[in-house]
Parts: C-alpha cells; sequence; structure tokens
C-alpha cells in the first residue's frame, strides 16, 4: 500500500548532518513571519533542517540576533524576569545532579539569568556567549566566568566539567554534530550533558509558527538520541514539557566508541514526522483549547510585568529577590 505521508524526494545542499545523506523532502517553503524559508526533512534518518541556511550563522548570532528577536542589545527587565523564572525551571529539572558543588559549563549563557542562579547556589561555573552584547552585559552585571564566542572556540581544559548545559541553543548551531563532539571532549568521564531543544513534533503552536529563521535545525526524540550517540554519548534519561514542546535529554558519555551514521536505526522516524506535520493544520489547531489559553496566559503575563519589575535599581537586585527562597533553601 502507497505511503500518502510521502513527499517529493529532492536534493539538499548540504549533507545531513545526521547521516550523511542528500536524499530530502521539502516540509515547508516559509518562516513563521511569512518570509522565504526552505525546511527539509531527511528521508533517512528524520532530521529536519533550513536547507539551504538562511544566513551566515556566525555572523548573525554574534551582532544580530538579539536585536532581530528582543529589539536590544542587553536585557530589558521584562526579558530578564522571564529569563529568570525559566532559570528555575531549569534548575528543577536538574536539581538531582546538584547534591554536592559541582564544575558547570553553560553554553550560550544569554543574559546570564541561569549561570548567575547556579554560581549563586554555590557552584563553580563557567559560560559562553556568542552575542556580544549579551555576552558584555552579563559578564559585568553578574560577575560571571564568561568567554564571549562560540563553543568551537573556546578554551577550555578537556574533560574538566561535570555537567555542561546546553538550552535550546544546539537548533542554533550550523554543525549540531560538531558541537556535541566538542562538548564530548570537555565533560568528565562520568560527568552529564543536558541537552534541550524543541521538539519538531509538538502541537502546541500553530503549524504556520513551527520553523522560523533562527532555528537552522529541528528535532525530535530519536534525532536528538541519534546525534547523541553518533558522538560518543548514551542516554541518561529524557523529559518532555508540559505542552510536548521542549525536549530534555540527558547525555552521559558511551562506555563504547561513538556510532557509525550506518550503525544507527532511525526505523520509520522520517515518516512520522512529515505525518505529524501534514497533519497538523490550522484548522485543526484552532479547534483545540491550546492556542486560546497560549494567547490568555501571554497577555496576562504581560500585564503583571509591568508590576513585577517595579521598584528595583538593577537587573541583579530583581534576580536577587527572585532567587531568594531557592538560595536561602538550599543554604538550610
Amino acid at each position: 500500500m502507497q505511503n500518502n505521508n510521502k513527499l517529493d524526494s529532492e536534493t539538499a545542499s548540504i549533507p545531513c548532518n545526521l547521516c550523511g545523506k542528500r536524499d530530502v523532502s521539502v516540509l515547508a517553503c516559509r518562516s513563521r513571519g511569512g518570509g522565504p524559508l526552505r525546511t527539509v526533512i531527511c528521508n533517512c534518518c528524520g532530521l529536519v533542517w533550513s536547507d539551504p541556511f538562511p544566513y551566515e550563522p556566525r555572523q548573525f548570532y554574534e551582532n544580530d540576533y538579539r536585536l532581530e528577536y528582543k529589539k536590544t542589545c542587553a536585557p530589558k527587565p521584562k526579558h530578564v524576569l522571564r529569563a529568570g523564572k525559566v532559570a528555575l525551571t531549569r534548575l528543577h529539572k536538574i536539581r538531582h545532579l546538584l547534591a554536592s558543588r559541582q564544575t558547570m559549563l553553560d553554553v550560550g549563557t544569554g543574559g546570564g539569568e541561569f549561570a548567575y542562579l547556579l554560581k549563586s547556589l554555590g557552584h563553580d561555573l563557567y559560560g559562553v556567549e556568542p552575542n556580544k552584547g549579551y555576552a558584555e552585559y552579563s559578564a559585568a552585571e553578574y560577575a560571571l566566568n564568561l568567554q564571549i564566542g562560540f563553543i568551537q572556540d573556546a578554551h577550555f581544559t578537556a574533560q574538566s566539567f561535570d555537567i555542561i548545559t546546553i538550552w535550546h541553543v544546539l537548533e542554533h548551531t550550523e554543525d549540531p554534530g560538531f558541537v556535541l563532539g566538542i562538548l564530548h571532549g570537555l565533560l568528565k568521564p562520568q560527568g552529564v550533558l543536558v541537552v534541550e531543544v524543541p521538539n519538531v513534533e509538538a502541537m502546541c503552536q500553530s503549524p504556520s509558527s513551527v520553523f522560523h529563521e533562527a532555528h537552522l535545525f529541528n528535532f525530535n526524540l530519536v534525532t536528538l538520541i541519534r546525534l547523541g550517540e553518533k558522538t560518543g554519548f548514551s542516554v541518561d534519561s529524557h523529559l518532555f514539557s508540559d505542552d510536548q514542546g521542549n525536549i530534555t535529554l540527558f547525555f552521559r558519555k558511551a562506555e563504547t566508541a561513538a556510532m557509525q551514521a550506518a550503525e544507527l536505526d532511525f526505523g520509520d522516524n522520517a515518516d512520522r514526522i512529515i505525518g505529524l506535520v501534514r497533519g497538523h493544520s490550522q484548522v485543526k489547531h484552532y479547534l483545540t483549547l491550546t492556542p486560546y489559553r497560549r494567547f490568555l496566559l501571554r497577555m496576562y503575563r504581560t500585564a503583571s510585568e509591568k508590576f513585577s519589575v517595579r521598584g528595583y535599581d538593577s537587573n541583579k537586585s530583581l534576580l536577587d529577590r527572585l532567587y531568594q527562597g531557592r538560595i536561602q533553601a538550599n543554604k538550610a
């Protein structure tokens, strides 16, 4: 029987970062902003990426990304408040790893809110951030031990970190397999790598909002696990966010050598993703409660932020207040 989810095959301009093949199908031709963006899926493994890349990644993330999406070179108080709340949720996810003082690396520190939280809890925290404006701001505001630049160019001692976190960064890199390989070399033999990325299978967003210029790659659980295995990791555990929109994966160094692409099992992963993307229509989406709930939550957040950021003389004092209870509980 013919598979109705199959799309016409095309040839990618770059090989798949996971399996090396160029046989792809086109999932979308527009970004969430309405501009042209060719998004393809590897017909072998199911990895999804922008082909060709819509910009030169290094120049974009070093200089333009924050201006493009935040309209600022340094975070505003409302951005700090949002990121601080996210930092607390991330702390909750990794709390089982923090029973004792850890030497940690946070890749893509952004405004520094998560790195500052871990530092405030007594951990030996290092960071790396490519965007000059945000990196210079966070290093000065929170006195972070921070390298400005890309992880590909950072200077850290091999096998020196107990925990490495990379939250919503891997999908922005031009070569995620290479990045994971670097992190493998920086992790101690018994260390843990925590990777969080958006889930391309998620149905919580409008179908027209799934693909956009900032995300060069899109993963599901299978492709993220297999990319880790290809770079010498084994899976410890994983989590999905409540709305299934994000995947958090805990990797450890594998006891055996990194797997070759030919050894990896992808099953029907590509067909599965194609079927989910094609089946997620605008009509179906707006017949659920999800878009209306998200809208109301967004309106409530915007209104409450106006009051929550008042009365603080700095972003650091805002975070100190937000983190106060968690830090006191840790010291008790």
